[in-house]
């Protein structure tokens, strides 16, 4: 059954359908062929079920909230505190767009997102200033990806309804790696402006970085109402994703007046559609996890790989090859929704911390994103930069390096994401 199930799917792939297809294609051919006795009625039983989950309201919400700022000011405003205090240093610029892509994607939580705000403007600025162009589109792709990790993280939200794990506890536990990977950046980014003898901007007076804070305050006020909000006890991440889009209007529409309100429909169209591919592969996935379960798929890989005598260092070293290679091919929720199901069993029989798992599972998607040959962001640059595919990936290797490294760092050391979750929950 197993094998007729990846089978099917992976024709499907190399037909082009996308992964809907694939997906609903595996389920029903479990359904029909491999469970003739169970009604059909239950696959789309399981299809609701996957959409029910209360936790899955904040996903459309952090998706309206991010579609509004990318349209208004936030970005530049984010942009110009960052280089006023930075610019000036060796390698400032570059750090400016780590930095601004880490703070973007706490207020967006999408990679996309982020790629188009900080990317579109700083791009141009770091060409002129002397860096190459695959080290730019690398960097801001890379960098980027943090916004998987640093709350709001549209993944974060996914695993969590699918394993059942705190969404808060998760978001927390983001911001340690994040931190740790936005330093590792920032640190690569001084190196390459040594050594390829980059000048440096002229340092901003206090005069002018005092205006810069004062133009970010309301857009800093995001990971303000979403961290403190939830650390607060406040209110939960569902209602925080409420909170940022009435915050996100009230930014964009009356204090920068970036936005007209005649405006929001259309903006709101473009979030219902994003909306509905997420919802209907969570639908999908949903039905397609019940059915491996049912037919206890997980337990024939798990044991087929000798992974039940594993021990905790070696199932999460598992996990990661699996999500790092997943994302590779395959969107970051479909893989989510995948492989999550297969190791939960190995999860919970080793004993292991959810919000770490989930953790190492939402780096690894940061990951595989930018890595070739198919990781989504990389055709996200392609159509933001209209660059060819391979100018695109030339500049990845040293960043997907420091990410694996990142990803052996918190495998080693757990409470590099645990410890904010232990200070706020425990």
């Amino acid at each position: 059954m197993t094998t007729a199930m990846v089978s099917l799917m992976i024709v499907l792939l190399l037909l082009g359908f996308p992964m809907l297809i694939p997906l609903i294609g595996a389920t029903m051919l479990g359904f029909f062929v491999f469970f003739a006795g169970i009604k059909p009625d239950i696959m789309v039983q399981q299809m609701i079920e996957g959409v029910k989950p209360a936790a899955l309201i904040a996903v459309p919400m952090f998706i309206f909230a991010a579609d509004i700022i990318t349209k208004g000011h936030s970005a530049d405003r984010l942009l110009d505190l960052v280089m006023r205090f930075v610019g000036h240093v060796k390698g400032g610029l570059a750090v400016t767009t780590a930095a601004t892509c880490t703070l973007f994607g706490a207020v967006s939580g999408s990679t996309q997102a982020t790629v188009v705000a900080i990317g579109g403007p700083l791009r141009p600025k770091m060409l002129k200033a002397g860096y190459k162009d695959d080290f730019v589109i690398a960097l801001t792709i890379n960098a980027s990806d943090i916004a998987f990790l640093i709350p709001p993280s549209i993944g974060m939200i996914i695993y969590g309804v699918i394993s059942g794990t705190s969404i808060a506890e998760l978001f927390i536990a983001g911001i340690g790696p994040g931190l740790l990977i936005l330093a590792m950046f920032s640190a690569y980014s001084v190196a390459y402006a040594v050594v390829n003898k980059i000048p440096t901007t002229e340092k901003a007076t206090w005069g002018e970085r005092f205006d810069a804070i004062k133009g970010a305050i309301w857009p800093l006020g995001f990971p303000v109402i979403i961290v403190g909000g939830i650390y607060g006890g406040i209110f939960s991440p569902t209602e925080a994703a409420s909170v940022s889009v009435l915050y996100a209007l009230i930014l964009e529409v009356v204090v920068f007046r970036s936005l007209k309100l005649r405006e929001i429909p259309e903006i709101a169209l473009s979030t219902g559609l994003i909306t509905a591919v997420v919802f209907i592969l969570v639908a999908a996935g949903a039905a397609f996890s019940w059915t491996i379960s049912f037919a206890q798929i997980p337990q024939a890989i798990i044991g087929g790989l000798g992974l039940e005598e594993s021990g905790p260092t070696m199932v999460l070293i598992a996990i990661s090859i699996a999500f790092f290679i997943g994302c590779m091919f395959v969107d970051p929720i479909v893989v989510i929704l995948v492989l999550v199901p297969i190791f939960a069993p190995l999860v919970k029989a080793a004993g292991l911390d959810p919000v770490l798992v989930g953790t190492i599972i939402v780096l690894q998607v940061a990951v595989g994103s930018a890595t070739p040959p198919f990781g989504c962001d990389i055709f996200t640059a392609i159509a933001i930069f209209k660059r060819p595919y391979f100018d695109v990936i030339r500049g990845t290797p040293p960043f997907i390096f420091m990410l694996l490294l990142a990803s052996a760092l918190l495998i080693m050391f757990p409470q590099i994401a645990l410890f904010l979750r232990d200070l706020a929950f425990r």
